[in-house]
């Protein structure tokens, strides 16, 4: 029986969480970084590692993707369109009939819409730069699968947080900020739900799918600082008006978009049974995580 191989361009935060489950089930796994100390590091690791950036296309790409029967692209799009389809487009357009493919896409590819439910039938709409590259790139991926014969799906992944990487490490390091725009809402996704949705598509492959992967209760984003504020036994950093704050382009530019993402999809076509329906589970395990780790003893299971 032939061994799976999955080859990630980008081992990013959600695209590691997946490669990592499926070398815990035997799967070879292979992808890119773009330094080598992050390669040896990758391969201490059991993983078969490339360099791979913008501009610079993986050097053996035939042996890269020598027995892969699965893909999955985290690497984002950049001025010059997407970097995996700029360098690689020929060589993956050859891979056998059927072959998987992911595609982390975001939820910015629908735009602003008011505060309003959106789903994957809605038309794309997106309201500022990088969303525009997102819907050209999975425009893209979607074309290679269906002119090569290949199975692409998009995972439209929303406000991404876990292990490291969350509101509560945002309270601790003195960080955090409470922006109120009135009305405003953000979905938002625990890492382990990104990866349980993607292998629940691998084994259940759909060509041309698109899928939103997020929890249920879109929220305003200070009051996720007020709660991850809360659990620390810390008091909350001041309310700022989103009118007066004073706010980088960059920070600025997550309050373009107003919506709330649908995500019965997932759990239809996937059977997705989200482990964290809500951001104060998510926030709650971790913070559980976090005071175990500095106490030496085990989280509690919830």
């Amino acid at each position: 029986m032939m061994t799976e191989k999955l080859f990630c361009f980008g081992l990013g935060f959600s695209a590691r969480l997946v490669a990592d489950r499926l070398r815990d089930e035997g799967w070879k796994i292979a992808g890119t970084t773009r330094s080598t100390d992050k390669a040896d590091a990758l391969r201490a690791q059991g993983i078969e590692p490339y360099i791979f950036s913008d501009d610079t296309p993986v050097s053996d790409i035939q042996t890269a993707l020598d027995g892969v029967t699965h893909i999955l692209v985290s690497a984002p799009p950049g001025g010059n369109g997407d970097p995996v389809l700029a360098h690689h487009a020929h060589d993956l357009a050859a891979l056998p009939d059927g072959t998987w493919i992911g595609y982390l896409s975001t939820t910015g590819v629908y735009g602003d819409r008011d505060g309003a439910v959106v789903t994957e039938d809605d038309d794309l709409l997106p309201s500022g730069k990088r969303g525009r590259r997102r819907v050209a790139a999975e425009k893209a991926w979607f074309d290679l699968g269906r002119r090569h014969g290949l199975c692409v799906q998009s995972f439209r992944l929303a406000g991404i947080y876990g292990p490291g990487r969350n509101a509560l490490e945002t309270v601790r390091s003195g960080r955090a900020r409470r922006v109120v725009k009135a009305g405003q809402v953000f979905s938002r996704i625990h890492v382990n739900d990104i990866a349980q949705t993607v292998l629940a598509s691998i084994k259940r492959p759909d060509a041309g799918a698109a899928y939103n992967v997020c929890d249920d209760d879109a929220a305003p984003p200070q009051d996720v600082i007020a709660y991850a504020s809360g659990l620390l036994g810390m008091d909350p950093p001041p309310e700022e008006d989103f009118a007066t704050a004073d706010l980088s382009p960059m920070a600025a530019s997550f309050y373009e978009d107003n919506k709330r993402v649908a995500n019965d999809r997932i759990k239809a076509e996937l059977g997705v049974k989200l482990r964290f329906t809500d951001y104060k589970s998510g926030l709650l395990t971790l913070h559980d995580e976090i005071m175990a780790k500095i106490n030496g003893t085990k989280a509690k299971i919830r």
